[in-house]
């Protein structure tokens, strides 16, 4: 029986199934497992957990095999903080769909919204938002799903703008800063370039995300988003509206 292959052409997972036999040889946890991606030279533990189980790798096959093993590297050092999730949760990306059939995506949105929903009600550290910036670091599709997951835990309406304002202005700064605006009105609405494309989605995938209080959101946001979607000529526009 051929075994599917949901990896193929993904640089990460081939890499891990390299240390994965480096495993099966040693069988140690290679010396350079990390936590997230911290540069070219270093692995994640993700990725040889995902390795693993493209591999079967697992504990029914034998105990304290490589599965378990990276699995309890996630689980005890990797997902303890909200830093830590986020940092996983950015390298997942590159390690879908097999990342989110091990509900390691998961995981880590749940560790993420749930510590931001506590230290919106209970500040622990300064400034008081800082969560919000931390926020930033993964993909669209990663934070909506967070605030997905802060809606059902009853965050606050403030909360939620918060997060979304800070993910607009740092991920695309273009669509919700004047000052942001390198081009002309012509050069805005000529060609259709993967990087319009990009923002088009992204500024669509924002809108949809905004709760049905607007009022928790500064006229000048709504506005610059309003400005963008006119810019972008898209159907966000009456969306807006």
């Amino acid at each position: 029986m051929i075994m599917p292959n949901p990896i193929k052409h993904n640089s990460n997972i081939s890499l891990a199934l390299e240390r994965a036999g480096q495993w099966v040889f040693s069988q140690e946890i290679p010396t350079d497992v990390v936590c997230g991606s911290r540069g070219s030279e270093l692995f994640s533990s993700q990725a040889l957990r995902c390795a693993a189980e493209y591999l079967q790798m697992t504990d029914s096959y034998c105990k304290n095999n490589f599965a378990g093993r990276t699995e309890d590297f996630l689980s005890q050092v990797a997902l303890t903080s909200m830093s830590g999730a986020l940092a996983v949760l950015k390298s997942c990306e590159e390690l879908l769909p097999m990342a989110e059939d091990l509900k390691i995506v998961q995981r880590c949105v749940e560790i993420a919204s749930a510590e931001v929903c506590f230290e919106a009600n209970f500040p622990s550290s300064s400034p008081q938002n800082w969560w919000a910036e931390e926020l930033t670091t993964v993909g669209i599709a990663f934070f909506a799903k967070i605030i997905a997951s802060m809606t059902w835990r009853g965050a606050k309406v403030f909360t939620l703008a918060s997060a979304i304002i800070a993910y607009a202005e740092r991920s695309q700064c273009d669509l919700v800063s004047d000052r942001s605006r390198n081009g002309t009105e012509s050069s805005l609405y000529s060609g259709e370039s993967g990087t319009r494309t990009r923002q088009r989605e992204l500024i669509e995938s924002i809108v949809a995300l905004l709760p049905s209080e607007k009022s928790a959101f500064p006229i000048r946001f709504l506005c610059s988003l309003l400005r963008t979607a006119i810019f972008l000529r898209r159907t966000t526009v009456a969306k807006m509206s």
